[in-house]
């Protein structure tokens, strides 16, 4: 598993982009992980699914409210992990209203989750591998702080736990 100090995984996500610009096109565009969390800091969290109960009741939009206080402490960047395609993000970003704030990227074939070793075997539920819900303060590419949730549970991986760790 992925620990404090190490560098994040050299795998590629995928991020909807609804308008044209900055060198992206509308639809799916690809994001290098290390390319983009290069000389940045980022509120990363990742979690087992869009649209489901927890992660969309409580998860995201405790980042989307947190959004000007992480920015204020010194994070350049929040980003949602799951393991769902980049339509699926991108829908749930109009849902939940997170555009500019939270950027959605999509780990559609796991490959973040499985070289971070923190994978979710959903299969018995018929949601194949997902990722564990967690988040992880990302300094220049570096793990700074890795906080894993335990099974079924949301008590270290939210927005005000990630707050108070920028602050440190």
């Amino acid at each position: 598993m992925i620990k404090v100090g190490d560098a994040l995984p050299d795998v590629t996500l995928q991020e909807y982009s609804e308008v044209e610009g900055n060198g992206c096109s509308i639809g799916p565009n690809p994001v290098k992980v290390r390319e983009a969390a290069a000389g940045k800091t980022i509120a990363l969290f990742a979690l087992p699914g869009a649209f489901t109960p927890t992660c969309s009741a409580k998860h995201v939009p405790g980042y989307v409210e947190k959004f000007d206080e992480l920015k204020k402490s010194g994070v350049d960047e929040i980003w949602c992990l799951s393991v769902n395609d980049a339509h699926v993000m991108g829908a749930w970003a109009r849902d939940q209203k997170s555009n500019g704030k939270v950027r959605m990227l999509a780990d559609g074939s796991a490959d973040f989750a499985k070289a971070t070793g923190l994978t979710l075997d959903l299969t018995a539920r018929g949601m194949g591998l997902r990722s564990t819900r967690y988040s992880m303060l990302v300094k220049d590419g570096k793990v700074a702080t890795l906080n894993v949730e335990g099974p079924g549970k949301f008590e270290v991986s939210d927005a005000a736990t990630m707050l108070k760790q920028v602050a440190n």
